[in-house]
């Protein structure tokens, strides 16, 4: 596609974004092919001097969640966690059926990413960490954060949490779980 009017309209909106942009492209070239994205990440937060970072992370990662702690922790970076299940409601409150219950008939809580938002809001966080949420709840989080996010790892629990693996072996191994 080639409408000026959309490039001209995204330059000047870049320019309320810029020093977050450009320290991001910084980073992108000191880590490129040898940081891992959660040490990008720490140098992206530590080049941008943001003081406190949200963490909103799926119940599951809790383990994940715990060592990213004792890392951002030993780079003198403070985080405010917010896990996935907070208010602890169960799932036919919000107008999920029994039957979509992972285990129907039993007390399910839901996933409340408008929650883990709106705690991260009222901590003032600078810059959000979304560890493992679900599909769909990611967005929802994104949506209502007031601070801009990134995403250190996505949930999936056939691929080790790699996602791109259903890519690469898509007309093999993953054929038939990709419905194809």
């Amino acid at each position: 596609m080639n409408d000026e009017a959309i490039y001209e309209e995204a330059s000047l909106l870049l320019e309320k974004d810029r020093e977050f942009f450009v320290k991001c492209s910084i980073v992108e070239k000191k880590g490129y092919g040898v940081w891992p994205r959660v040490r990008e990440t720490i140098e992206f937060i530590k080049d941008m001097n943001y003081k406190k970072i949200g963490l909103a992370f799926c119940s599951g990662f809790q383990m994940e969640a715990k060592m990213l702690s004792e890392i951002l922790q030993g780079h003198g970076i403070e985080l405010i966690s917010v896990m996935c299940k907070t208010g602890g409601r169960d799932k036919t409150l919000s107008g999920i059926a029994e039957e979509f219950k992972i285990s129907p008939g039993q007390f399910e809580p839901h996933c409340n990413p408008i929650a883990q938002a709106l705690v991260l809001n009222k901590e003032e966080t600078e810059f959000n960490l979304i560890l493992g949420l679900c599909v769909g709840h990611d967005s929802l989080f994104m949506k209502y954060s007031k601070a801009l996010c990134t995403t250190l790892v996505v949930k999936d629990r056939v691929t080790g949490h790699n996602p791109a693996v259903a890519l690469y072996l898509k007309d093999s191994y993953m054929k038939s779980k990709l419905g194809l």
